[in-house]
């Protein structure tokens, strides 16, 4: 029976009805988010039109839940792979292509072998022919320059990237929640 319902994630919103997160979109299972139901911590906003049943109780899965308790955006955001790729939206930046993830790796803008750092001002995202193509040489002697300098992101440009490549799967409850620049419908 859970496998069923596994198709029925709840959007996890802020106090201020803001994802958590939106890369990746902040989902709870469908039992994580009927726990914290039964607990209190959250509001349901929307519900799914399917039901959970027990002998004496029936309850609609919910789409979209709120947290009673307000959880603060990380003033920096950690340093790892995913977030250099997502900083720079997922585009080499030597050559302007984007490319899936797998397809990614970081370059040192000034090579490790000669004294550069592995952090956010000196990693860039790059597409792997660049990579290669650039070795371990120095901008000036390849003639490859960022597209844009490295530098570090602050978690709200971070979740505004992230807005800019939803999740295959988006339930229509939802759409309110992710988009906040979506043109309101006249009545």
């Amino acid at each position: 029976m859970s496998a069923t319902f596994e198709r029925y994630p709840a959007l996890v919103l802020n106090t201020d009805f803001r994802p958590l997160s939106y890369f990746p979109l902040s989902l709870w299972s469908w039992q994580k988010t009927i726990s914290a139901v039964f607990m209190r911590r959250v509001n349901v906003v929307e519900e799914y039109d399917t039901a959970v049943h027990s002998p004496s109780f029936e309850m609609r899965l919910p789409s979209v839940i709120s947290l009673k308790d307000y959880v603060p955006m990380a003033k920096r955001p950690a340093f790892t792979r995913f977030n250099v790729f997502l900083r720079d939206s997922f585009t080499c930046q030597y050559c302007g292509d984007i490319y899936p993830t797998e397809n990614l790796t970081f370059d040192h803008v000034i090579p490790r072998s000669r004294g550069g750092t592995t952090l956010w001002g000196n990693v860039v995202t790059a597409c792997s022919p660049c990579n290669l193509s650039k070795g371990h040489g120095l901008p000036k002697e390849t003639g490859m320059y960022p597209l844009a300098a490295p530098r570090q992101p602050t978690a709200w440009e971070l979740q505004g990237n992230g807005r800019a490549f939803p999740p295959d799967h988006l339930h229509y409850s939802w759409r309110d929640f992710l988009y906040w620049d979506v043109e309101l419908e006249q009545d």
